[in-house]
């Protein structure tokens, strides 16, 4: 299967060495590209990409509003970041929008195409900078309750990447069951999301740090 993909930056020289980069692996085609957030929506819309490489830094609107708007129009197109900012705020926003993945521009092209890969198979893949970035400013809210052994085992393959049917497979329990435990480490954890999960989770010691974080 050929992974189709959008690339979204206002700077010719940086997407046309994107391009490359990715079209390296005969997996993943490049169908377009575009240099505002209005071109973006445009191709997109028309095209119907996999996966979008967004840039948030745009001459016309940011990244984070066109991602809102893709990810709300064309739910099965998967976005993934790959700018230049790097703060906290940025990043929730964009992963609030709907971003599959963070990644800072000086992510290697191998690390790249995983992101696509994770974002194409429903997981958030997060660079490391970003991650540690991520990590430094979680701080968990309130008195944590304990988790089971069995909601951590969950914990540990949600920061490996692994979906709830993978989940469901590896510890041979029904699927009803695996969004039971993940319910139920959100309100323990006092968080809204997988990703905030498994960051309070490496804060607090109970999980290694991931390559990627659904």
């Amino acid at each position: 299967m050929t992974i189709h993909v959008l690339i979204v930056d206002d700077h010719p020289i940086f997407r046309e060495g994107l391009r490359r980069a990715i079209e390296q692996d005969p997996a993943f085609r490049v169908l377009a590209e575009a240099a505002t957030g209005a071109e973006a929506i445009k191709l997109a819309r028309q095209l119907r990409p996999d996966v979008v490489l967004m840039d948030l830094n745009l001459p016309d609107q940011d990244g984070v509003s066109a991602t809102a708007i893709m990810r709300r129009e064309l739910p099965q197109t998967e976005v993934v970041v790959l700018t230049g900012m790097l703060n906290p705020t940025a990043i929730t926003q964009a992963m609030q929008a709907g971003a599959n993945g963070y990644l800072y521009k000086d992510t290697r092209a191998s690390e790249i195409r995983a992101a696509i890969e994770d974002a194409v198979e429903g997981r958030v893949h997060l660079s490391p900078r970003v991650t540690e970035l991520l990590v430094n400013q979680m701080r968990p809210t309130g008195r944590q309750e304990p988790l089971t052994e069995r909601e951590r085992e969950v914990l540990q393959l949600l920061a490996r990447g692994a979906s709830n049917k993978e989940i469901m497979q590896a510890l041979q329990i029904a699927e009803s069951t695996v969004k039971a435990h993940v319910r139920s480490i959100l309100s323990k954890l006092g968080v809204q999301s997988r990703t905030q999960a498994i960051l309070v989770a490496m804060r607090l010691g109970l999980v290694t740090a991931p390559s990627s974080a659904q």
